[in-house]
């Protein structure tokens, strides 16, 4: 059962997108006029759909499907006992040379991926590798993946309007593109503020669902030791939106920590193994 702390955050954090969301609308209203209504209306429903399509093949774009032969043949078969475990249906397993070790889940309940990277396979035993792919799905349980990429979408789309609203009122000069773009990218953040409120929390409860799953934290515990460690020195070749999604996200500058997407990984283990 997904934990009722995250049900109660994504239930208050998407009503605060939804008026984002119709801000949005709003917005086209005004540009189109009050007759424009139903291209307006098409458009908050088709977009979302779009973006989210579009998200999804962004992720896995470089990813190629998992063989279920050979050194992956145990992946499947931890993934299919761990789906039976959760109610869900198997997702497509993928993997992907990431540069690092690490792991992520994208799409919904009933359609989701889960992708892999070469580094974690190599690097983790098989109680580890069970701890990750737990976590994961986990997340596709929860629906976490799904509320993150549509969060994210929402805080694009105030970001242009955001940046349109100034530059129909402003000069469009040089100087007034520039300051469109600050402007739009501090109405995403703020919005993305509302979005970190999810995804903070939802890698502590992925955590806790694996460990009640595979029977104890201490096989992930030790999987996050491992990939914190299996990071250092090496750069990730994974876009920032993706990192967002990865069980272990490795970016340390001072803006990535105010805006962070996951909890310190030291918590987390202490978490595991408390």
């Amino acid at each position: 059962m997904t934990d009722f702390g995250l049900k109660v955050r994504m239930a208050v954090v998407g009503s605060i997108l939804f008026a984002f969301y119709m801000l949005v609308g709003a917005f086209g209203l005004a540009m189109l006029g009050p007759g424009a209504w139903p291209l307006v209306l098409l458009g908050l429903l088709v977009l979302p759909f779009i973006q989210y399509k579009i998200g999804v093949w962004s992720a896995t774009r470089r990813a190629e499907e998992m063989p279920e032969e050979g050194q992956y043949r145990d992946i499947h078969g931890m993934t299919e006992s761990l789906c039976r475990d959760m109610d869900i249906e198997k997702p497509k397993l993928m993997v992907m040379d990431m540069g690092v070790p690490n792991a992520f889940a994208t799409g919904r309940k009933g359609n989701g991926v889960v992708v892999v990277s070469t580094e974690l396979v190599r690097l983790l035993q098989r109680d580890e590798l069970e701890g990750v792919i737990a976590h994961e799905l986990a997340h596709i349980k929860n629906r976490d993946v799904l509320a993150m990429v549509v969060g994210s979408s929402i805080a694009m789309m105030v970001g242009w309007v955001a940046y349109m609203v100034y530059i129909m009122s402003n000069e469009r000069g040089l100087g007034g593109i520039i300051v469109g773009m600050v402007i739009s990218n501090i109405a995403q953040m703020l919005v993305m503020i509302f979005v970190l409120a999810i995804s903070r929390y939802r890698e502590y409860v992925a955590d806790e669902d694996a460990r009640q799953y595979i029977g104890s934290g201490d096989p992930l515990a030790r999987a996050l030791e491992k990939i914190s460690k299996g990071a250092e020195g090496r750069e990730s070749t994974v876009d920032d939106s993706v990192s967002a999604l990865c069980i272990f996200n490795a970016n340390r500058s001072l803006l990535s920590q105010l805006f962070a997407t996951h909890p310190p990984t030291e918590k987390r283990i202490e978490k595991l193994r408390g």
